[in-house]
């Protein structure tokens, strides 16, 4: 059954054991509070006393469980599945995009011709995708984010076989248009691109796309940087240089793209321990589990703040 769970919410174990603990903390607080609350109004027929209780109850639990989420940083994972919930139950309305016409004395160009409410986020990926299809799952019911499209420089990568099952569209991309040519910025303005995620995307994003986006690309780094970053640092490259320099810890970090490596803004970083007798595949998987919990959340609060 955990494995179950696991798999429906597409997390990790330990993600998933601390969601597990959430629901129960927030159960075991909703019954403390609902019964203080019938307490106070007084009813004493058993008749009367269950449904009330039960009512009482149903509207306590969503505010116990998004409360006790806060500190444990789950909050936008049980604000969705409060969300999904009322929806599948018809309290919660599913809102439609609506697009907002633009006044005929603008020039009405990609950017303005975009939906007032949904924004549209382009991820360029090179391998596997796992980053890509976590994101993908944490918007996937979202009524204000859309996964427009996957770019990639490698067919045969697996971040395409995501996409085709998701019935997301993907643009495959070639060195010479990349980087002397448009950069597929004509594409990706077609998709009304609102911010560009790098999710393992191995190429370095050319000046004609950071001028079309400017602090509209973010990417993941998997180190701390920016001690541990520049050209070459990438995947095992990085996590080897972190072990053979002795160092305590390592973790990601979240940044805006600019037209150096691993040189923008820091967004967020957080850390996690090298262990003892640590290899850079055991070093990679707790890595790993730190990108697919934090980047999507991360994503979103850089676009509510946009």
């Amino acid at each position: 059954m955990f494995k179950q769970l696991q798999e429906k919410w597409n997390v990790s174990a330990g993600r998933a054991l601390l969601i597990l603990m959430i629901f129960a903390i927030g159960g075991s607080l909703t019954g403390i509070i609902g019964k203080q609350i019938m307490s106070w109004i007084g009813i004493s027929s058993t008749l009367f006393y269950i449904p009330v209780y039960i009512v009482t109850i149903t509207l306590v639990w969503p505010f116990m469980v998004l409360l006790v989420s806060i500190p444990f940083g789950q909050f936008y994972f049980f604000k969705n599945y409060i969300l999904k919930m009322g929806r599948r139950m018809r309290i919660v309305p599913v809102e439609k995009q609506q697009d907002i016409p633009a006044p005929q004395s603008q020039a009405i160009d990609a950017h303005a011709s975009q939906s007032f409410q949904v924004k549209h986020i382009t991820i360029f990926a090179s391998g596997a995708g796992s980053n890509a299809h976590q994101i993908i799952q944490y918007f996937r019911n979202s009524t204000e984010v859309n996964v427009a499209l996957i770019v990639c420089n490698k067919p045969g990568a697996g971040v395409i076989d995501i996409a085709a099952k998701e019935n997301i569209p993907v643009l495959l991309t070639e060195k010479e248009r990349f980087f002397r040519g448009d950069g597929y910025v004509p594409e990706l303005q077609a998709s009304n691109t609102n911010l560009i995620v790098l999710a393992g995307f191995l190429w370095k994003i050319p000046q004609t796309i950071l001028n079309a986006y400017p602090r509209q690309i973010i990417n993941i780094h998997p180190a701390l940087l920016p001690k541990y970053g520049g050209k070459g640092m990438y995947g095992s490259y990085v996590h080897q240089s972190v072990l053979s320099s002795g160092e305590m810890e390592s973790g990601i970090t979240i940044h805006y793209v600019d037209e150096h490596y691993d040189n923008g803004d820091v967004i967020f970083q957080t850390a996690c321990p090298v262990l003892e007798g640590d290899t850079v595949e055991k070093l990679a998987q707790r890595i790993h589990q730190l990108e697919h919990l934090h980047y999507p959340r991360v994503i979103e609060e850089v676009l509510k703040k946009r």
